[in-house]
């Protein structure tokens, strides 16, 4: 089955499993963070990651299973090799073998959204740049100055877009920059005919995602072969 999923009827009714979901936004953070295509393991699929010093590679299995844990983590000799998957790391600590350490402070959250135009208006005081390069779409705003105020980016893998990096700088939040960011993505999303939105979310960031609209579909669990 192709990686880079073509969601057919692409609703959130219609994204199907959390496994799926999973899948979906495995192959558009590749996109987005211009990694070597993922590759498909017996436990689900691997991603190298490089010039990252926190991060070499990753596993991303799209079913949290004891035995395919244990199965991905024995195929691991490298440090900073990491480990994530759809379920609550106290669930998958019992799971792990030795020189693995669960990233409590990294467990995010898997979300999807039906992408819908808006057309937001720009804030006033900032200007907007929107750039495409190959299957990423790039959004930043900057301020009166011309310095970075928010950004984010958005990657597209058949039917679906997956969002990325979203971020706004310290001075210049509680200002609606997230919103704006994430509704000038979708727009860009639904015009190359994008129907599906998702993402992993922080603690952090979830809470501007359900502000408008994204639903949470499963937890992200993270862990991290330190020995």
């Amino acid at each position: 089955m192709s990686l880079l999923w073509l969601m057919a009827g692409v609703g959130l009714m219609n994204a199907g499993t959390n496994a799926e979901i999973v899948r979906t936004w495995v192959a558009g953070w590749a996109v987005s963070r211009r990694t070597p295509p993922p590759v498909e393991k017996p436990w689900g699929l691997y991603i190298e990651v490089a010039g990252n010093p926190r991060e070499v590679g990753r596993h991303v299995l799209p079913e949290a299973d004891g035995s395919l844990i244990r199965s991905a983590a024995a195929s691991v000799s490298t440090p900073r090799t990491w480990m994530k998957m759809p379920a609550e790391p106290e669930e998958i600590e019992p799971w792990l073998p030795a020189g693995w350490v669960v990233a409590y402070e990294e467990t995010g959250h898997l979300m999807a959204t039906d992408l819908v135009a808006t057309n937001p208006a720009e804030p006033d005081g900032y200007t907007t740049v929107v750039e495409t390069r190959g299957s990423v779409i790039y959004v930043r705003v900057l301020d009166a100055t011309g310095e970075p105020a928010a950004r984010g980016q958005i990657a597209l893998a058949g039917e679906a877009a997956i969002a990325d990096q979203v971020e706004t700088w310290e001075a210049h939040r509680r200002r609606g920059l997230g919103q704006f960011v994430m509704r000038t993505l979708a727009d860009q999303a639904v015009r190359e005919g994008a129907g599906l939105g998702v993402l992993a979310a922080t603690d952090a960031g979830r809470a501007l995602y359900e502000s408008l609209g994204w639903k949470k579909h499963a937890p992200v669990g993270e862990c991290i072969y330190r020995p």
